[in-house]
């Protein structure tokens, strides 16, 4: 996966599951992938080492794929909003059934 991708991604997946997160991984995952700041200047700012920061943002990385991997919050998202789209754009209701199903 490509960076901007993987870091999109990232950032939605975060937007779902980050309250199943500790505060310092929010914190540190808000400073590093939405404020862009270094793995230096955070840690810095948090008095740890850099490799405490990295150590931190992939375990981030993995509990946020682990969450999805088991409650496919954003996959189902994506799905709503496609059927949404086509259902606008072709005019055919029976997309809303489907819509409908995705919740059962």
């Amino acid at each position: 996966m490509e960076t901007l991708e993987k870091t999109e991604q990232l950032n939605q997946l975060f937007d779902l599951y980050q309250s199943l997160l500790t505060e310092k991984q929010v914190l540190y995952f808000e400073h590093y992938y939405k404020e862009d700041y270094s793995l230096h200047e955070i840690a810095e700012l948090y008095q740890v080492s850099r490799n405490a920061v990295f150590d931190q943002l992939k375990k981030v990385e993995e509990h946020l794929n682990f969450y999805e991997s088991k409650l496919h919050l954003l996959t189902m998202q994506n799905k709503r909003k496609e059927l949404i789209e086509k259902a606008i754009e072709t005019q055919d209701l029976t997309l809303l059934e489907d819509l409908r199903k995705l919740d059962e």
